[in-house]
């Protein structure tokens, strides 16, 4: 866990409150919002890109949990036993057919002849879980070229996925903020009760051991790095453009410092809490099996819908665990997707922005709800899995830590550290502590450019379980992982190409310059050096006052002070001596 902590103290608590300020200063979604460098809106089209990846495949995952959800609903759970026609010779249930308890009430002889045979066939066991859930729930072909035929009850649990989170966001983030307070608290109770039940479990203690145990010989190794980085900007949702997103509906002057240090903590200690919850009832079924806990803990799908299922069939009233467990996962997943959603709904309306557009919202939610689920048909075949995985390792994994990297050298280098700054102090009423301006400036892109490094020098191959992906997937992982990283540059270019000046030089000076509209949505906030410029009637106003005065003093050139547009906006506080000179009336009629 030292990586993990380390990577939220310098990395993932400084992203989360300038994404938060970045967004709820301009009140602007993730494309609108490079309204502050232009050049850079390539940044909010890669977010988007990954919004969409990531928004295909994790309602996958949710929609299996609404199977398992489903199927839960019964006296005894279908992946208890290997008696059943979808089960294998290899099968070794844990559970006894006659007694569904564990087996620390059978006698001391059979547990140990059990705990002898378990270590002798242990290359060879395979569990009705995972039974249940390669050849029953995914039917898993052998290949991932192999799609095989879609999965009926995966595709229905998927339309049902889809269709709670457009009914959720069917108003916005009006109705999606009063969803949240159920879906964000409510897996707290579950957590708790079955942590509770998991504690009070034979074995419980050395699963949470092995969980709060230091592995030092890891610390050296880049992945664990890389890992701990991508779990960070997975858990608090940096690079994906939904903080921004979500930051743009808050009142200007609200306190997303004090906020950011709430839920980055708040998110860091859930985390840390549902370790305990998982550990524990993997240290019981560890004890259970006689065999270390490494050997039973799994990760990604195999802990969900494998190890954690099967060690529910081990617990008294297992339906009713697992009932808990999954609808837990599911409320989880809801909080993620309608973020997610609400990101490319808003940037797509702030893009296009149109009066139809902003009235007919709905009818836009609803597209991107139909195309998020006619994508992710492909997922529930019978090579789905294989697709999902790798979407989930290239999709949206070093490209994040590019795409968050170049927003700090944006934000930081091209439009100025002093004026954000002083955008972020307008907005809160004091400034960024001095170890968030550190951290932008200087040890976060460090250390996501270090561990983006030695990740690439590191690589290996995705696998799921014996299965190695060919050539020719991996190459589509790349292609996807790219596909987002690679509209910076080509939008950079197009930017450039389509600015005004003579060289080079001149037009990137121009793409990088602020767009004359970007500062606080609101009138009423915009002052300081983004007070609008004197109308045109008022500047002529002004001329024929001076003129006069300098008439009764008998002047003919007066050096006075005038605003003038620098950077896209006006400083008010950095005037440049215009001289005018005043030599006849015409020239001012003219003028």
């Amino acid at each position: 866990m030292l990586p993990y902590f380390i990577m939220l103290v310098f990395c993932g608590i400084p992203l989360f409150f300038l994404e938060l300020s970045f967004g709820q200063f301009a009140s602007l979604g993730c494309l609108g919002v490079w309204k502050i460098s232009p050049m850079f809106k390539g940044v909010g089209y890669g977010m988007m890109v990954v919004s969409t990846y990531i928004g295909i495949y994790y309602n996958v995952v949710i929609c299996i949990a609404f199977y398992y959800f489903f199927l839960s609903m019964t006296n005894l759970l279908p992946w208890t036993y290997c008696n059943n026609p979808w089960n294998t010779p290899d099968c070794s249930g844990v559970v006894s057919s006659g007694n569904q308890f564990n087996a620390s009430l059978a006698n001391a002889t059979t547990r140990l002849v059990a705990g002898v045979s378990e270590v002798v066939n242990r290359t060879k066991r395979t569990s009705p879980s995972e039974e249940y859930w390669k050849h029953y729930v995914l039917n898993i072909s052998d290949d991932i070229g192999n799609f095989g035929e879609v999965r009926l009850p995966i595709l229905g649990c998927l339309a049902v996925s889809w269709c709670v989170v457009f009914l959720c966001l069917i108003r916005g983030v009006k109705s999606s903020g009063k969803v949240v307070y159920f879906t964000a608290t409510f897996p707290y109770v579950v957590l708790t009760i079955l942590f509770i039940r998991g504690i009070t479990l034979d074995g419980a203690i050395n699963g949470i051991k092995y969980y709060l145990t230091p592995q030092w010989q890891k610390v050296l190794d880049a992945k664990v790095w890389g890992d701990a980085a991508s779990q960070i900007f997975y858990s608090l949702g940096c690079a994906w453009g939904g903080l921004i997103t979500m930051a743009s509906y808050n009142k200007f002057h609200n306190n997303c410092f004090r906020d950011s240090i709430i839920i980055s903590i708040t998110n860091c200690a859930t985390s840390v809490y549902a370790g305990f919850v998982i550990f524990s009832i993997l240290g019981f079924m560890a004890h259970h099996l006689n065999v270390p806990v490494s050997e039973v803990a799994d990760h990604g799908p195999g802990l969900a819908f494998v190890a954690y299922p099967e060690a529910l069939t081990l617990l008294p009233i297992s339906p009713l665990w697992s009932l808990l467990f999954f609808f837990m996962l599911i409320l989880l997943g809801l909080g993620t997707q309608f973020c997610l959603l609400e990101t490319l709904v808003t940037a797509i309306v702030d893009e296009i922005g149109t009066d139809w557009i902003i009235r007919n919202k709905t009818i836009v939610t609803l597209s991107v709800a139909v195309a998020g689920f006619l994508l992710g048909v492909p997922l529930t075949t019978q090579a789905g899995i294989y697709w999902l995985l790798l979407m989930d390792n290239y999709a949206a994994s070093f490209s994040l830590v590019i795409i968050s990297c170049i927003m700090c050298i944006c934000i930081m280098y091209i439009y100025g550290h002093r004026n954000y700054f002083k955008d972020v102090e307008m907005m809160l009423g004091f400034p960024p502590p001095l170890f968030f301006k550190v951290c932008w400036r200087f040890i976060s892109p460090v250390i996501i450019s270090f561990i983006l490094i030695f990740t690439v020098i590191q690589y290996k191959p995705i696998t799921y379980n014996d299965y190695v992906y060919p050539g020719w997937s991996l190459a589509i992982g790349f292609a996807m992982a790219l596909s987002s990283v690679v509209c910076i540059p080509i939008y950079a270019l197009y930017k450039i190409s389509r600015s005004p000046g003579a060289t080079f030089r001149e037009r990137l000076k121009y793409a990088c310059r602020s767009h004359p509209k970007w500062g606080p949505a609101l009138q009423e906030h915009r002052t300081g050096r983004y007070a609008p410029m004197a109308s045109s009637e008022d500047t002529v106003e002004a001329l024929l006052a001076i003129y006069s005065l300098m008439m009764l003093k008998d002047e003919k050139i007066v050096s006075i002070p005038w605003p003038v547009k620098k950077g896209g906006y006006t400083h008010s506080h950095s005037y440049t001596h215009t001289i005018v000179h005043f030599t006849a009336h015409s020239d001012l009629n003219h003028s």
